[in-house]
């Protein structure tokens, strides 16, 4: 058995350049990819884990707070959108990377019950264990990372973000360094701890009705391929939609205004606008109002 030694530090990402670019360890675990506090590295017949010291650093939480961001996993910048994160059983994130080009990202998974990614902004290049080639994903796409499939980020445009809903809010990123990407073989309907990988596309997705009246939806194929366990939709008004009831039945019901504007009266709550770029979480057994929506309102809803 490898032996452990747990190093506190002051300054983690000091550390961790220092071991993997001067001394030629490898990353292995970080925990978690948001906000990281801890790395297992490895080399030389040792593995070590760097932990945050905040007793010899006493500064800022690691998490960014509302609305603020935060740098986490290779450079990208991340916001949380779920204050208090239900308990630790999910977090949503915005995440974006300004300049463009190729990402310092490696083959990884993640321990997780469930993830989804919905590009919001630009495009991303990405590629996944037994899904064939690389492909891009652009703004209005969605994956479904099913719990330890493998795979990787490769490049994206300027400006990209996208969304990103998991569960547990924090699980372990490990990294794989024997696998490469792509895989020989493809296997698109490989059974992932009880998932199918999703790649939901636009440009080949259509509307229909019947999810709330006056609105149209499109359905990523997300609910199928967990089995139930989460659907990820994404709904606009048909027209001048009127008011419009959402309940949340399950744990989760999670909504992101991806374009447009309207107003959100939570049970019990005075109304307020929402618009482009806000996020809100509708309580277990709790409902809100949807009225004075804008033409071009879209939403993306993940409930779970």
């Amino acid at each position: 058995m490898t032996p452990e030694v747990v190093l506190y530090c002051a300054d983690l990402t000091a550390a961790v350049n220092f071991y993997t670019g001067e001394l030629g360890f490898q990353i292995d675990v970080i925990m978690p990819a948001d906000a990281p506090r801890c790395f297992a590295i490895s080399g030389y017949g040792v593995r070590i884990r760097l932990e945050h010291d905040t007793d010899a650093s006493p500064v800022e939480s690691p998490h960014a707070g509302e609305n603020e961001w935060g740098t986490g996993r290779a450079g990208m910048q991340y916001r949380d959108l779920i204050p208090g994160r239900l308990g630790g059983r999910y977090i949503a994130s915005h995440i974006r990377i300004e300049k463009g080009g190729p990402v310092p990202d490696y083959v990884h998974y993640h321990r997780v019950d469930f993830q989804i990614i919905y590009c919001y902004k630009g495009w991303v290049t990405v590629v996944y264990e037994d899904q064939g080639p690389p492909f891009v994903m652009e703004a209005g796409d969605c994956v479904l990372q099913p719990p330890h499939i493998r795979h990787r980020v490769l490049e994206c445009s300027d400006n990209m973000e996208v969304i990103e809903v998991s569960s547990p809010a924090e699980h372990e990123t490990l990294v794989d360094h024997d696998m490469k990407l792509p895989t020989d073989n493809v296997h698109s309907d490989r059974d992932f701890s009880g998932q199918r990988f999703v790649r939901y596309r636009l440009d080949i997705g259509d509307w229909r009705t019947g999810l709330y009246a006056g609105f149209e939806a499109r359905d990523t194929g997300i609910g199928k391929a967990t089995d139930g366990l989460a659907t990820v939709t994404v709904i606009r008004p048909t027209g001048q939609a009127q008011a419009t009831l959402l309940k949340n039945d399950d744990d989760l019901f999670f909504g992101f205004v991806l374009r447009g504007s309207a107003t959100m009266q939570p049970q019990d709550e005075d109304p307020h606008s929402i618009v482009a770029g806000d996020a809100f979480v509708i309580a277990q057994d709790g409902q809100a109002t949807l009225t004075e929506c804008s033409k071009d309102l879209e939403l993306l809803q993940v409930v779970s």
